[in-house]
């Protein structure tokens, strides 16, 4: 075999497809690509056994065709430091010595493959009772974008460490929460047209964050096992989580009368600062809330510290002292996109909600955090 290919967009495509690979795997090989040349375009795939991507390339000047292992980090590594130049690869079909030139030979390097019949074969197709649609990629990647960081990491709850997908006929609601916060992003640019629920784990939902191409459409197949996803440069298989995701609405407060409306970045900026001078252990800020001020306070008594500032708010009630834990805040804070944030409450003992000032259109964003026992400010 032989191909030439741009260094570059192979490297992206190694690069982008190596985010399956773990750190440690159970068989060596693992550890390998498995390569793959058709006409003129090379399959590039890595897997964990429980998820498989492959990402395409358009070579050039190809001479037949085959499959091969290759040591994943040590193309990727090559690949990283060339220059972004053609490069030629050439394949001993019997020895699989594998040749890689560029520049009319100035550079050589030489190392042996595998062969690729020994990579297990990885399973990226859902079985003939999937659902399938299609949808915008930019809708999936909202999606995971504003609800990747409330997944819960209990496993003695495992339908929580992940995001769940709830696919209606006008559109997709994301779900995530680790029982002190959640988040439902609900999004309707696109309608499936079909109904169906999945809980997708961490690592895939990270995986699509990284490698999905943006402004594309994704055609996806969902079973009761696996995720299929497919556009022009990748495909992606995933299995999904087991078990019944809570019944999401039933959490979502139904009567929070009073209202806070707090400029985003300052509100934030206090809290990291605030933040560094509180119980690292229970990582706890207070606030009190008036008409047009919220005080943000940290206290650390086992090492006499202390920190307050003021922000300015709008809030329709005399006075409220609420606690939260800081993290959450910030990542809540750290996620919403609006230049101000609207928090509805009810008492100190109920969770707070968390919504954009604006929802983007065919969007509805809601955050809901569990309060912190405060006992005075």
């Amino acid at each position: 075999m032989k191909f030439n290919v741009q260094s570059k967009v192979l490297y992206s495509q190694a690069s982008a497809v190596s985010k399956v690979i773990n750190s440690k795997n159970p068989m060596p090989i693992l550890n390998n690509f498995l390569l793959e040349l058709k006409g003129n375009v090379l399959s590039i795939t890595a897997s964990d056994i429980e998820n498989t991507l492959t990402g395409r390339v358009p070579v050039m000047e190809a001479e037949g065709e085959g499959r091969f292992c290759v040591d994943a980090r040590r193309l990727t590594e090559l690949l990283k430091s060339m220059p972004d130049i053609g490069i030629t690869f050439e394949i001993d079909d019997a020895s699989l010595a594998i040749q890689v030139t560029y520049n009319n030979g100035a550079g050589k390097f030489d190392f042996i493959g595998i062969v690729g019949d020994e990579y297990p074969t990885p399973q990226v197709s859902t079985n003939e009772n999937a659902v399938q649609f299609t949808a915008p990629t930019n809708q999936i990647l909202s999606g995971i974008d504003n609800t990747i960081f409330a997944v819960g990491n209990d496993t003695l709850r495992p339908q929580m460490m992940g995001i769940y997908w709830d696919i209606m006929d006008d559109g997709i609601t994301f779900v995530a929460t680790d029982t002190r916060k959640l988040v439902r992003y609900r999004n309707s640019v696109s309608a499936p047209g079909v109904t169906t629920s999945c809980i997708m784990p961490t690592k895939p939902a990270q995986v699509l964050k990284n490698v999905l191409p943006r402004d594309t459409d994704v055609r996806i197949s969902i079973d009761d096992k696996r995720a299929l996803l497919e556009t022009a440069e990748i495909t992606f298989s995933c299995q999904l989580l087991k078990g019944a995701f809570p019944n999401y609405n039933r959490v979502v407060p139904e009567n929070n009368p009073y209202t806070m409306t707090v400029d985003t970045n300052s509100f934030l900026s206090a809290l990291r600062r605030v933040s560094v001078f509180g119980d690292q252990g229970q990582n706890q800020v207070k606030l009190r809330i008036t008409h047009n001020e919220v005080a943000v306070k940290a206290v650390d008594n086992n090492y006499c510290t202390r920190a307050i500032e003021n922000v300015a708010c709008d809030f329709d009630k005399d006075e409220m002292i609420i606690g939260f834990s800081a993290p959450y805040v910030m990542e809540i804070f750290s996620t919403i996109p609006t230049s101000e944030v609207v928090v509805s409450l009810s008492d100190p003992s109920r969770p707070g909600v968390f919504r954009p000032s604006e929802q983007k259109d065919n969007t509805d964003l809601l955050m809901i955090l569990m309060p912190m026992n405060v006992t005075e400010f």
